[in-house]
């Protein structure tokens, strides 16, 4: 099992010293084989996780760019990019741009959004969720179709309408970067993973839980006539031991994940110095981890 960290708080220290923090905790990464590195996609903090809108928010694709500058081994990805922010041929060539400058690192993670007063806030439309649905499926069509270099277009879909989907450079990841669908919804979520994704990333809830989901995955992919080992497994998980100093019973705690076919466990980043919690934290947990 690998190790992964998520940067979603910028609050940590004023916005002068927000490079050398973010800086230095992709050094720290590195060094501790860290190999997964990901940010919130959201124009405002989440009010449902407690914390006020204002609280600051710093824009995915910008920070992952400067991510990708100083990092050289750790896969690069928004957990997840809402389907609402941008418009999917913008998107494919966003994530192109990440990858061809991470080296081939870049994740492209999806989901059907869900935050509405930052929509709202900034003028950004916010259908309904059958439609952003709809959208998704769409956008993980049209990515797709930009990184097939022999297909340069057009799209015609319900809601989306491409002329070209030319994409120049074509990503360095072969065949296209990796996919992510981000979600454990059975009905649809888990059948877009089937049908387009590289990787999923569900919730961390008890080990039964996870296994009803990949079961549910499992059955999305036989209709669908796919192998469900060819899908990465990962998984957020709250991290309690490892906050607490206590990288062995972290480790413990993930062995009925492993035995499922988790991948990759993702933990999100306290409200600390990032250097610091990689290093004292993170890195004693990564080679814990690679034994299970």
């Amino acid at each position: 099992m690998r190790l992964g960290v998520h940067l979603w708080r910028f609050d940590a220290v004023e916005p002068a010293r927000l490079r050398a923090e973010l800086a230095g905790t992709a050094a720290e990464a590195e060094t501790a084989g860290v190999s997964w590195v990901s940010v919130m996609d959201h124009y405002f903090q989440m009010e449902s996780a407690g914390f006020p809108a204002s609280d600051p928010m710093l824009e995915a694709y910008t920070t992952l760019g400067f991510l990708a500058g100083r990092t050289e081994q750790a896969q690069l990805g928004a957990l997840v990019t809402g389907v609402t922010y941008r418009q999917p041929g913008l998107l494919a060539k966003i994530a192109t741009t990440l990858d061809v400058l991470s080296g081939g690192r870049a994740t492209l993670g999806l989901g059907a959004a869900w935050y509405e007063r930052e929509h709202l806030a900034l003028g950004v439309p916010y259908p309904p969720l059958a439609e952003r649905f709809e959208r998704l499926e769409e956008t993980l069509q049209i990515c797709h179709q930009m990184w097939d270099p022999a297909d340069d277009g057009p799209f015609e879909g319900k809601h989306y309408q491409l002329a070209e989907t030319l994409c120049s450079p074509q990503p360095l990841s072969t065949p296209h970067p990796e996919v992510m669908v981000g979600g454990g919804g059975e009905r649809k979520t888990l059948r877009l993973v089937a049908q387009y994704a590289d990787a999923c990333n569900l919730f961390a809830t008890t080990p039964e839980g996870i296994a009803h989901k990949l079961d549910v995955l499992k059955r999305h992919c036989d209709d669908v006539g796919r192998d469900v080992s060819q899908i990465r497994v990962t998984m957020m998980h709250s991290g309690d031991e490892l906050h607490a100093g206590d990288p062995a019973a972290f480790a413990e705690s993930l062995r009925p994940y492993a035995a499922l076919g988790v991948e990759t466990v993702i933990v999100a980043t306290p409200p600390t110095s990032g250097p610091e919690w990689v290093r004292s934290r993170v890195a004693p947990a990564v080679a814990m981890l690679q034994d299970i």
